[in-house]
């Protein structure tokens, strides 16, 4: 037991809960039109805190025990066996505690659930919400957690054993994320008056709080992926200040070009793209992979939130796809690159092993896409067979923070 390691994952979780709540939480509230801002808050705290009592049931036990490529087991269930009263000793992980590994992870789970809201606000029935989040969770989230970080002699996880990295959750949380959520735009539909009518943010500074919680938060997201208080672990720090700050230049100077006016929401989503796309390669790749993977996802994810959007003709109403989804695929793929020692990481020790690398990492990409994707839709329809996806239209156009919660966040 290393208490300088736990020190330090103690404190990553933490950062990590102030990513969700209230990072996230108030950088999607300040997105919305002010008549749902607090339904998109109470999406945000309720599919964070049900993704952790789900982890606590039997989350963590299906994603980190042994099984199979692609489910765990049950033997940790309720967390049991990391804590044995009768004589005070904790299993351990490593050099931490299994409880506090669990709890760490714990934090990403909910905060995968919550991502995928933004995608679908201002239009969803809360009930529904819980519903979808309660099913993605359990097939999608559990088995692609296993298969990418479940490391293992007998039975180690189908990507981990192919030699996938993921050094913080490109494809576990965001890519992965973000499919749900594309899917989600397309099941449920387009918002009442969408292309026809003005859907303005109603409060850009609650959005740039967001996004500066945000990026204090995920320095535990990924500096406390290393699990100890060590040199993966500052690496993966100084990396994610970095390539954020190269993507909130990298979109402000491409949307500048482009639209001619550099916005205040556009540096906003740059310092999220960057953020996203450094994940999975936080501690793999050097500080240059890590400013070029930052510049890299500026500038793609301005095209994803706006061409490919275009393209997709989904209104996915917060760009969850745009964003984190494209971004975490450049991620992705830009690690097997940048991973190589002859481009400043610290992995592949031969330039002729980056395409292999590369391959490996599409392949992670192109099964999560996929498995994502068909859990989401499936799950998008039970919920709507369950209790209707979407709340009808009066109750649309006159906001669900009063239709469906009996609250207003502004008063006249």
């Amino acid at each position: 037991m290393d208490k300088a390691d736990i020190s330090w994952l103690l404190v990553s979780t933490l950062l990590v809960l102030m990513m969700a709540v209230p990072g996230l939480a108030l950088f999607y509230g300040g997105m919305v039109r002010s008549k749902n801002v607090l339904s998109v808050l109470m999406q945000v705290l309720c599919t964070f805190a049900l993704g952790l009592v789900l982890w606590f049931i039997y989350g963590y036990s299906l994603a980190f025990t042994e099984g199979n490529a692609f489910f765990g087991g049950f033997s940790r269930t309720f967390f049991s066996g990391m804590f044995t009263p009768a004589d005070g000793e904790y299993a351990m992980s490593g050099s931490v505690t299994e409880l506090l590994f669990a709890s760490f992870q714990a934090t990403f789970a909910g905060i995968t659930c919550a991502l995928i809201v933004g995608s679908f606000a201002e239009r969803v029935r809360f009930s529904a919400v819980l519903v979808f989040t309660a099913i993605w969770f359990t097939f999608a989230y559990l088995p692609i957690a296993h298969m990418v970080w479940f490391a293992s002699d007998v039975a180690p996880g189908f990507l981990n054993a192919r030699g996938a990295l993921d050094f913080a959750g490109g494809t576990v949380v965001h890519i992965n994320a973000g499919v749900a959520g594309l899917v989600g735009a397309y099941v449920v539909g387009k918002r009442v008056g969408w292309g026809r009518e003005a859907m303005q943010p109603h409060n850009l500074p609650m959005t740039f709080i967001g996004a500066a919680l945000l990026w204090v938060g995920w320095f535990g997201f990924n500096a406390g992926s290393a699990l100890a208080a060590n040199g993966d672990a500052t690496l993966a720090f100084f990396n994610t200040m970095i390539a954020t700050a190269g993507a909130v230049l990298a979109w402000m100077i491409t949307e500048w070009a482009v639209k001619g006016k550099p916005s205040m929401l556009g540096a906003a989503s740059g310092a999220v793209a960057g953020l996203v796309g450094i994940t999975p390669a936080a501690g793999l790749v050097g500080p240059v992979g890590a400013f070029i993977i930052g510049i890299a996802a500026g500038c793609i994810c301005v095209w994803g939130v706006n061409g490919l959007k275009r393209m997709l003709r989904a209104d996915d109403s917060l760009d969850v796809f745009g964003v984190h989804g494209v971004g975490g695929i450049v991620g992705a793929l830009l690690t097997g690159v940048f991973n190589a020692q002859a481009l400043g990481g610290p992995g592949l020790d031969s330039t002729g092993l980056i395409l292999g690398q590369v391959w490996v990492q599409l392949e992670g990409v192109l099964i999560t896409i996929v498995w994502s994707g068909v859990v989401a839709w499936i799950a998008y329809k039970i919920a709507n067979m369950l209790c209707g996806l979407r709340v009808p239209e009066d109750q649309e156009r006159e906001g669900l923070d009063v239709t469906t919660h009996g609250e207003s966040a502004y008063h006249s």
